[in-house]
């Protein structure tokens, strides 16, 4: 049985090595370290902890190392990283408790004798200086950057989106740990039973704020494991990304595609809405994740749903002008769900440069299912415009048979035909959603 700082180690050194995401890694860590519930959060919380305030860390180490950071073996350099992480940010635990650990930590995982040695003086020389200076920058943006540890080009983006107020709002929302939102299955039983049956196991379960038929949940551990759970009471899902779903505006008996389907959120969401009536074509191209959407797909009783391989981005012939509502949550850049996945932060801006040809080249093929006077839905969980209205814009100039149709959802009553869902705004996942209308 391992530790807490362990599995977190173990986690980190993963990422930086291999680039692995760290959600998924984690999970396998924490399997494989067999930690309690307890040890479980606090390796959870240093992992993302780290994550969350990687380019601030590194700031502040760069001070005392005399090496290059990226010279130093990476268990070496995660291992410091949490221990800086524990000193700065958890007050519960004793800083030579986090030193002491990082040392042996370093021990155990560096084959270079005197990297202990190192990472002992380091850490010592930082908690002899009483007072870290606050990160500073040439300008508000490289300020921001480094307090925040956002690159400095995601920084920018979100200045010339927001302004530098908002943008420091997003930027603080994103290192937040929000908690998991449970959309309740009104097949298997009501709000006040689930929540009731959720409390009994030791999770903290409160009714969102404003999300009809949604609960708040933290310190349930591993929610899988629950019995409401595997029962199929409630499925995990954002608010935002539930609400793409109620703009769309599905009725039972409708024929709905979702082309971009796994893990299976609104799929999952539509049946409901169509109480279990009609037919949902969930799509995805991995086999997989087919499994992962028949396994939702039976545990919430939801027999509508056909789960289906299928290529977004390729013409199926016979599904032309054949379906009330389609639904195109494309893949995006991913930077509105910096709080459950701090890592996406850090990828390479350039890699994302040929998304919006991507997404355009899926909205056109999907919007060809559509029959006339049906639905087509754009959403993406991300927050840039060139992803999410140039889009939409886009597709309108080359398609006059769409056009947009105003829709109301719940706390934000009607809407011009899109929104974008903002973490320090809205409280949810940013998230972009346009409902188009075929004309008849």
């Amino acid at each position: 049985m391992g530790s807490a700082r362990e599995a977190a180690l173990i986690t980190l050194t993963a990422c930086e090595r291999q680039g692995a995401w760290s959600d998924g890694y984690l999970k396998k860590a924490l399997r494989e370290q067999e930690l309690d519930k307890r040890d479980a959060a606090l390796a959870s919380r240093l992992c993302y902890g780290v994550l969350q305030n990687r380019l601030l860390l590194d700031w502040q180490l760069a001070r005392f190392c005399n090496k290059r950071l990226e010279a130093l073996d990476a268990p070496v350099l995660c291992g410091l990283r949490a221990a800086v992480y524990q000193i700065l940010f958890l007050d519960k635990i004793p800083p030579s408790a986090a030193v002491n650990e990082a040392v042996e930590l370093t021990k155990k995982y560096c084959r270079n004798p005197r990297a202990a040695g190192m990472v002992n003086g380091i850490l010592r020389a930082m908690l002899r200086q009483k007072d870290l200076p606050e990160p500073e920058g040439c300008d508000k943006a490289e300020t921001l950057s480094l307090k925040y540890s956002h690159p400095l080009w995601l920084v920018e983006e979100f200045i010339d989106t927001l302004g530098p107020e908002g943008a420091e709002r997003l930027l603080e929302a994103d290192n937040l740990q929000p908690p998991t939102a449970a959309q309740i299955n009104p097949l298997r039983g009501t709000l006040e039973k689930l929540t009731e049956e959720l409390r009994e196991t030791g999770a903290e379960a409160t009714p969102h704020p404003w999300m009809p038929g949604c609960l708040l949940l933290s310190g349930g551990g591993d929610l899988e494991r629950l019995a409401p759970f595997q029962e199929g009471r409630f499925y995990v899902q954002d608010p935002a990304a539930r609400l793409a779903v109620t703009a769309a505006g599905v009725t039972p008996g409708q024929r709905v595609l979702d082309c971009c389907a796994a893990p299976g959120g609104k799929s999952f969401a539509a049946a409901i809405d169509m109480e279990n009536q009609g037919e949902v074509i969930s799509c995805d191209i991995h086999p997989h994740k087919i499994k992962l959407l028949q396994a939702g797909r039976d545990r919430l009783g939801l027999s509508v749903i056909t789960p289906c391989r299928q290529s977004a981005a390729e013409l199926r012939e016979e599904w032309v002008d054949g379906f009330d509502t389609v639904i195109t949550d494309v893949p995006c850049s991913g930077l509105g769900i910096i709080r459950k996945k701090p890592d996406i932060r850090y990828k390479d801006p350039k890699a994302l440069e040929g998304l919006p040809q991507v997404q355009r080249g899926i909205l056109d093929n999907c919007a060809r299912y559509v029959r006339p006077g049906g639905v087509l839905v754009y959403s993406t969980c991300t927050v840039l415009r060139r992803e999410n209205e140039g889009i939409v814009e886009e597709f309108l100039a080359g398609h006059p048979e769409f056009a947009l149709e105003p829709f109301t959802l719940p706390e934000f009553g009607e809407q011009p035909g899109w929104i974008t869902f903002w973490p320090h705004i809205h409280g949810t996942d940013g998230f972009f959603v346009a409902k188009l209308r075929r004309k008849g």
